[in-house]
């Protein structure tokens, strides 16, 4: 009867300590390309430079999109929660 009447309270505790695994719409940028040569850093550097450039602003892209999902998640399982308090209420 503890689990069920403090069940509320667990699974928002749980929710809070997992890792985000992987949100649906959340895609992470590839990593870019660094090659080992320094001269071939400086033959391709504008094109190296673009490219760390679009892999910055699509992680942070990325990151509001964790974040989005993060928000949306822990509503949800703040209703869930709530939910499952009153069946436990109208169960007892």
């Amino acid at each position: 009867m503890f689990i069920a009447r403090n069940a509320p309270l667990l699974f928002a505790f749980l929710l809070g300590s997992m890792p985000i695994a992987a949100a649906a719409d959340c895609v992470p940028p590839e990593r870019p390309f660094l090659p080992q040569s320094q001269e071939d850093m400086r033959a391709y550097a504008d094109l190296l430079r673009a490219d760390f450039e679009s892999y910055i602003a699509d992680i942070q892209e990325y990151f509001r999109c964790l974040d989005a999902e993060r928000a949306r998640a822990l509503q949800e399982a703040r209703e869930v929660s709530e939910d499952y308090g009153r069946l436990v209420e109208l169960l007892d």
